[in-house]
């Protein structure tokens, strides 16, 4: 979704611009040491803009909050009325259960989300995430 693509590269903006001294955006804020590592999740349907498929580095098992997610979703009223009026869909909720039953497949469980890291010039090359949630 355009919204989310736009504030993906403002974060990647960010993340790239954090540790860098002159680039003062408020007295009381301090560059950090560098630049952090940066993650995309899976992009609705797992497409790109151009409908080409994205494949995850990493697929994460979400099985036990699978129902927590459902919930959050489904409590996102403003969502819902957008992508009724814009897309005419309403069944966001059964599109996202089958899309995290799809990754999960991938991985032998129910439900699961992917991961792509940013390895582009000056970012951490080690996987941080893939590393603390180990086999999860």
């Amino acid at each position: 979704m355009m919204d989310h693509e736009q504030t993906s590269v403002i974060v990647r903006a960010a993340a790239f611009c954090a540790p860098i001294p002159n680039f003062d955006a408020s007295p009381t804020i301090k560059p950090i040491p560098h630049i952090p590592h940066l993650y995309y999740c899976d992009p609705i349907e797992g497409v790109d803009p151009m409908g080409n498929k994205v494949v995850p580095q990493f697929l994460i098992n979400i099985t036990s909050t699978i129902e927590t997610k459902s919930q959050m979703l489904a409590a996102h009223a403003s969502q819902r009325d957008w992508l009724l009026k814009h897309h005419g869909m309403d069944q966001y909720l059964i599109s996202m259960r089958n899309f995290a039953a799809h990754q999960g497949k991938e991985i032998g469980v129910q439900a699961a989300e992917g991961f792509r890291q940013h390895l582009g010039h000056s970012y951490p090359q080690d996987n941080i995430l893939g590393n603390l949630l180990g086999s999860k």
